[in-house]
């Protein structure tokens, strides 16, 4: 169901069959079916082999880092994979500068390769090279001491508990992005070996407000609650809500409207290992705060929200252009094309996590003939002209703009968010509007269109193929919101679909 994206999520267990990591019995933490990981990076500029002369790898799932900075989140490395499909697991090797991503499935790791094959990922302003590991699956036997949720994001607090004999949890992190990575990466996948299945959905609770720490509630920022021996009952609703008595009270009026995650039921017969166990101590790390910006309400988080981004065209770049293209990957606040030196500008996100995604994205992709680099800005907020400052209206305010996709609560927009394609996602389409209608329209506006199709269910949606990524760019930039008569105004979007 769709929730309230806010960063809580409700998380269910469910027997199942996926497998989210091994707990096959092997020595260490984490092991590799392989021994090498050799292999052809997927960017051509850095194509020396891994730990000697042997042949290239053939493609898995499991894909190796390299040179990844030393500061660099977890959530940051997993942020290359998701738009991909399902990251299963990850091993940073920090001490190397490099780590192994588990994608749920070859095919995710193939087109994650093939897409960054001409286009070299960022992470903090740092190229990565990508290259198909000669391991299999990443494999763990003490999952239960992981902080499975914690590698997306700083875990503030956690509440668990069982109803209608299913056991659940709310967990809040310090920023909604890292909850809407974590339900990405871990909605569906299993706990245990063939078992457990984590069932997210976002939670309509905005915050959580925990008494007592013990073994079913914590909060990590506030280490001096008491455990909670003879915990007082809640208020009857309160109770019959979470069917935990006397570790939740909520702000929150109704708040048996969060999120209802499946559950996983004790089935007979069956021995599973204990629950809150598996969960693991959560901690808050350096590692896991670096590069986050401060939310109301929270602990500041170091990170900047603002990007430089350069080599752009300067007849053809406009501020609201900048605006439109790096609003498919979070809210953009301002943007300031530079007065005496108009290839350049400055763009400030909603948040440093919104920068970091869209900068991956973003950076090295063709837009009007030039190869646009983006990285983080030393300035920490765009500064809008002065009264009487000449500006040519270079610099604009889009703080309270409608087209920002991600400010509406539970908005569908966070589950669709793909690296740039040739093939773009059309929607809002009235019913009078016809296949040569938009064909008509993209090719107007400079495109080639190779394929088209609306949606068999849904013809207020549609399917749209160019010539190329850069046709796509430059067409979502001049089309996203083209009045299409109606009231109906279309809204276009990347695609991970071909036609």
């Amino acid at each position: 169901m769709d929730g309230v994206v806010t960063d809580l999520i409700a998380v269910g267990l469910k027997r199942g069959s996926d497998e989210l990591l091994s707990s096959d019995d092997i020595d260490g933490p984490f092991t590799m079916n392989n021994s090498t990981s050799t292999g052809v990076y997927a960017n051509g500029n850095d194509n020396k082999k891994f730990k000697g002369d042997r042949p290239p790898c053939s493609p898995s799932r499991v894909l190796h880092l390299r040179k990844i900075p030393s500061d660099v989140t977890e959530a940051e490395v997993i942020s290359l994979g998701l738009p991909f499909g399902k990251v299963t697991n990850l091993l940073m090797l920090k001490g190397k500068s490099q780590a192994f991503l588990e994608m749920a499935s070859e095919e995710a790791a193939v087109t994650m390769v093939n897409y960054y094959t001409p286009v070299t990922p960022h992470l903090r302003s740092q190229p990565v090279f990508i290259q198909y590991s000669n391991h299999r699956e990443l494999k763990t036997d003490n999952l239960p001491n992981q902080a499975i949720f914690s590698k997306f994001g700083t875990v503030l607090k956690i509440i668990t508990f069982t109803k209608n004999n299913q056991f659940q949890a709310l967990l809040q992190y310090a920023d909604p992005v890292n909850a809407h990575y974590a339900k990405m990466a871990l909605d569906g996948q299993n706990i245990y070996n063939a078992c457990c299945t984590l069932r997210i959905d976002f939670s309509k609770l905005t915050s959580l407000n925990v008494k007592y720490n013990n073994d079913k509630s914590r909060d990590f920022t506030r280490l001096d609650l008491p455990t909670g021996d003879g915990q007082p009952s809640l208020e009857p609703p309160m109770a019959a809500a979470f069917g935990a008595p006397g570790i939740i009270s909520s702000p929150y009026a109704g708040a048996a409207g969060f999120a209802p995650a499946i559950g996983f039921h004790q089935a007979t017969g069956i021995s599973v290992p204990a629950v809150p166990g598996a969960l693991g101590p959560l901690t808050i790390t350096s590692s896991a705060v670096t590069g986050r910006m401060a939310i109301p309400g929270t602990s500041g988080v170091p990170g900047n929200s603002v990007l430089l981004v350069t080599n752009l065209n300067p007849d053809l770049i406009t501020p609201h252009g900048l605006f439109i293209l790096f609003g498919v990957y979070g809210d953009v606040h301002r943007v300031k094309i530079m007065f005496n030196k108009k290839e350049n500008a400055l763009v400030q996100m909603a948040d440093a996590s919104q920068a970091q995604l869209a900068m991956n994205h973003l950076s090295g992709q063709r837009l009007y003939g030039k190869v646009l680099r983006a990285t983080l800005s030393k300035h920490q907020a765009v500064q809008l002209p002065r009264e009487g400052q000449e500006d040519q209206g270079l610099t604009k305010d889009f703080s309270n703009s409608p087209l920002h996709r991600f400010k509406k609560p539970g908005s569908k927009n966070f589950q669709n968010i793909f690296p740039p394609s040739a093939t773009l996602h059309l929607s809002n389409i009235p019913p009078s509007v016809t296949v040569d209608d938009l064909k008509n329209l993209f090719t107007e506006a400079g495109c080639s269109v190779k394929a088209f199709k609306f949606f068999q269910k849904d013809r207020k949606m549609a399917l749209i193929q160019l010539g190329s990524v850069e046709e796509a760019i430059q067409a979502l930039i001049e089309l996203h919101n083209h009045d299409l008569g109606e009231n109906h105004h279309l809204r276009v979007s990347f695609s991970k679909s071909t036609i």
